[in-house]
């Protein structure tokens, strides 16, 4: 059970995973496209289900899904599955309806397609419960010159990047306000992007917690690539620590 100062519950890690990644043009969903070794999804639950403060890890799959059982995280005593929906936040909703009612637990809602999460981020974010007993999500400002498109796709002006962030996961809010919240935004007909967007919808202001910039979300073919650089360096590193 996790106890740090400023923040009570357990941690239990949220991962929808019924989508099918149709932009990766591949046969398979893309959770299961081989990275290094073993499938996405496999890296992904490996980094949560190997952190001490999280106690629990949720999967929401499709009914559909033949690959999940394939995977040696799948079976992990600490992981447990759900029928996921259509959207995310229907997935994200369903793992959260698995939790008892009126649960002091932290919701920590990571992407399936995002393997190269590491553990010191999964650390930043459960220390800032101190200073966002709201909640908050990992992010990364942006760094680029930001252009906004017209409708013939020429530049219609130039946005200042100023204050801007891209949104990363995890999110972590507390289960219970994240699962009225998503409730009642989904009733109201609300685009639901992420889970920060349902907070915000309710009023909340959630925190921002500088994140990694090889925190990366698959989602086109190139990005396999990205991402087995950014594994392989990391395992490097962990070595070399390990070796002083």
């Amino acid at each position: 059970m996790n106890s740090q100062p400023g923040s009570s519950g357990c941690i239990v890690a949220i991962v929808p995973a019924a989508g099918i990644g149709s932009r990766m043009g591949a046969t398979i969903p893309k959770q299961y496209l081989p990275l290094l070794d073993k499938p996405i999804l496999a890296h992904t639950l490996q980094r949560l289900l190997s952190h001490p403060a999280i106690d629990k890890v949720i999967v929401a799959l499709s009914a559909e899904d033949s690959w999940f059982d394939s995977l040696a995280e799948a079976h992990s005593p600490k992981l447990t599955r759900v029928l996921g929906g259509k959207e995310r936040a229907d997935s994200v909703l369903a793992a959260l309806s698995a939790l008892p009612d009126n649960s002091d637990a932290w919701a920590l809602v990571h992407d399936a397609a995002r393997p190269c999460l590491t553990h010191g981020d999964i650390d930043a974010l459960l220390e800032s419960r101190q200073h966002f007993p709201q909640g908050a999500i990992l992010a990364m400002p942006v760094r680029d010159t930001m252009k906004r498109a017209a409708k013939d796709g020429s530049i219609d002006a130039t946005v200042c990047r100023e204050a801007l962030w891209h949104a990363l996961t995890p999110q972590l809010f507390p289960a219970t306000s994240l699962k009225q919240n998503l409730e009642q935004a989904l009733a109201a007909g609300v685009s639901i992007t992420d889970e920060a967007s349902a907070m915000e919808w309710a009023g909340v202001h959630p925190g921002l917690v500088s994140g990694r910039a090889d925190n990366i979300k698959v989602t086109h073919p190139d990005d396999l690539q990205l991402a087995a650089l950014f594994l392989e360096a990391q395992q490097v590193l962990q070595a070399q620590q390990q070796n002083t």
